[in-house]
């Protein structure tokens, strides 16, 4: 019951269920017009402002960049002795699709393939159980994305699946009672940079040595200095919503609302 109220409450906080919510709220109170207005008026500034770019990419940017390297750092490679990549980047497989698949996140899984065939660690932990809509077959995260990773040339005995998790408090749980049982004292950390400052606090502590090793970025720097710049062309551009801005957006939002969460309960 848990899961799905953490899943289904943040939604009125998010710009597009919050919108719906004052919608909701502008039809009963029809009989006044002058709150109605109000409420239609407040709707359509959060959803502008929702998928406002440049609101967007600040949001993002102020989580992105929290981990990522030194512009000069770029080729330096981290050591570890294990490599955990935390699921959220697959769609399992399911008619219609022939295979399994990665989505949004999928550079979770190029980014430790790489990592792994570069020689930063012998082997990769790889975090997520069934989530519920995963079909009967109940095929949890950790298997869809080994599977993957072998097709990216990562042999099978280097993978070690952790399938009970449903969440990142869970991720880091799991992963670390499996990494103390084979006596691994340091981890390169792989997610996506917007998650990075959750999960990099979440699985942070004393017993192991935690390096974060983002990827996934929405925001890169060209991309930042090209919309940031103060010309009129680019900025009246700027000021029409869209929907993947709103999506970044809500990503950020969502973040941010389960680092407070996380540290209300202790979790961080």
């Amino acid at each position: 019951m848990l899961f799905y109220l953490s899943k289904f409450l943040p939604l009125f906080v998010y710009p597009l269920g919050m919108a719906c919510a004052l919608l909701t709220l502008a039809l009963l109170v029809r009989r006044s017009s002058q709150w109605q207005t109000r409420l239609i008026a407040i709707t359509l500034a959060l959803l502008w402002l929702g998928g406002n770019r440049l609101v967007a990419m600040t949001l993002a940017r102020s989580l992105e960049w929290r981990y990522a390297p030194a512009p000069n750092a770029a080729s330096t490679l981290p050591h570890a002795d294990a490599i955990v990549v935390l699921g959220g980047a697959t769609r399992t497989p399911g008619y219609p699709r022939p295979t399994a698949e990665v989505n949004e996140a999928g550079d979770r899984l190029l980014y430790a393939a790489w990592l792994y065939n570069q020689g930063a660690a012998p082997v990769i932990v790889l975090s997520g159980g069934a989530a519920p809509w995963s079909g009967p077959q109940g095929i949890s995260e950790a298997e869809v994305m080994a599977g993957l990773l072998q097709r990216l040339g990562v042999p099978e005995k280097a993978l070690w699946l952790e399938t009970t998790s449903w969440n990142t408090y869970e991720n880091a749980g799991a992963s670390l009672d499996l990494l103390k049982a084979h006596n691994v004292e340091s981890i390169i950390l792989v997610t996506s940079a917007i998650h990075m400052p959750r999960a990099y606090a979440t699985f942070a502590g004393p017993e192991i040595d935690v390096t974060p090793a983002p990827t996934d970025f929405w925001v890169s720097q060209a991309e930042w200095d090209y919309y940031t710049q103060p010309k009129l062309s680019i900025q009246l551009m700027n000021l029409l919503p869209s929907s993947q801005d709103l999506t970044l957006t809500t990503q950020a939002i969502k973040e941010y609302i389960g680092m407070v969460v996380y540290a209300v309960r202790g979790w961080l």
